[in-house]
């Protein structure tokens, strides 16, 4: 080897290659429930605290029995795939895995509660199979019930949304009843949307339980559809894929029931209804009141404003307001907006004299990402 050398005298170079410190933080491990705690939520999550290492294995049985489960991306609890089963006893075991190469296992056994009675419904905006818009949140709803405000983190923590292809998101409560997951830009079209609500036997607060698991796996449209409506020119936008492809005039709400302006989102599409305006508490027979069969309502608002045919309107459409709050378009416009829109696309309203107030509606859109993740 050294006849290949230009100076039969020279030495090796020193090697630059250096040795992977070891970690310096100490191996430990522990998990939890205590051992022999007892009277456990059925939503109970094997919490996994570990340094100088990471969890390589979780074995939870009950009578002899493997449960299913997986755990937390974080590596900080597993969670069972499906609600525990009452007045049941679990054996827990962690295995972990220390930055030097050792390995630890830690078990642990307890016992669930008996089956909660005092529950809470619950419902989710997503139906299985379904296709939705580029603006669809994740709505999760808490009937006749508020969650206080000291539970709503760890509610959240037990709703779970994966999207294929991966994008950022985060949840929002709008008062203690509803909260929302959306994610940071509208999302990609043809995404492929797994939800669990898993909230059976979950304390809520106040001694309630949630009622039951929810789950959902639907698909985001492949085109991006969305209507921008403007109270300056009278006029509706439709566009697809960002290219414009129908102007419509409209009617928005007078000075005394404006629109509201805001990002909003096609919450509902009804072929024909019923507005009836002491739905609202305002007597029908009263001077601001009515009670009239509707056609092509696609809702914005909780509190009533709606995409629709109005063929009472069709003269002022584009010129003045003249609606109870709802956005008025002709039969013909009001027909094909129907036909081209989903529940979930995005609707814009701007320049009247009120702005949508949080929670009327799905209001996601309507809060910087910023803020929106604060809650």
């Amino acid at each position: 080897m050294s006849a290949c050398s230009g100076d039969k005298g020279a030495k090796p170079a020193p090697s630059t290659a250096t040795t992977p410190a070891r970690s310096t933080v100490p191996f430990s491990l522990a998990v939890t429930p205590a051992a022999n705690a007892s009277g456990l939520p059925l939503s109970t999550e094997i919490g996994t605290a570990v340094t100088g290492g990471r969890v390589t294995g979780v074995e939870v049985l009950s009578a002899g029995k493997r449960v299913e489960g997986a755990l937390r991306a974080d590596g900080t609890a597993w969670v069972p795939a499906k609600p525990l089963t009452p007045s049941t006893s679990y054996t827990a075991t962690v295995t972990a895995t220390g930055d030097d190469g050792r390995t630890e296992s830690r078990a642990t056994r307890f016992t669930t509660m008996s089956r909660p009675g005092n529950r809470v419904g619950t419902g989710m905006y997503l139906f299985s199979g379904g296709t939705y818009g580029v603006a669809m949140p994740v709505v999760v709803e808490f009937v006749d019930f508020q969650v206080p405000e000291a539970e709503r983190a760890a509610v959240a923590r037990r709703l779970f949304v994966t999207s294929d292809p991966p994008q950022l998101g985060g949840w929002h409560w709008f008062g203690g009843n509803q909260v929302l997951f959306r994610p940071k830009e509208h999302w990609k079209p043809g995404t492929r949307l797994t939800v669990r609500a898993a909230l059976d036997g979950h304390p809520l607060g106040n001694g309630r339980y949630g009622d039951q698991e929810r789950a959902a796996s639907v698909t985001i449209d492949a085109s991006a559809r969305s209507l921008e409506v403007d109270n300056a020119t009278k006029q509706m936008v439709a566009r697809k894929d960002g290219q414009v492809v129908r102007t419509m005039k409209v009617s928005l709400g007078k000075t005394s029931t404006p629109s509201s302006s805001g990002n909003l989102v096609v919450m509902d599409k009804l072929d024909k209804t019923i507005f009836d305006s002491s739905t609202y508490g305002v007597p029908a027979t009263s001077p601001d009141g009515y009670r009239s069969e509707i056609h092509y309502a696609q809702r914005l608002t909780w509190s009533g404003e709606f995409i629709h045919a109005a063929p009472w309107s069709v003269g002022d459409q584009g010129v003045r307001n003249v609606s109870h709050g709802c956005v008025n378009v002709s039969w013909e416009d009001a027909e094909w907006v129907f036909g081209f829109t989903a529940i979930g696309d995005p609707v814009t309203i701007r320049g009247t004299e009120r702005t949508v107030t949080a929670g009327n509606g799905w209001t996601a859109w309507d809060l910087p990402w910023e803020e929106f993740t604060q809650a």
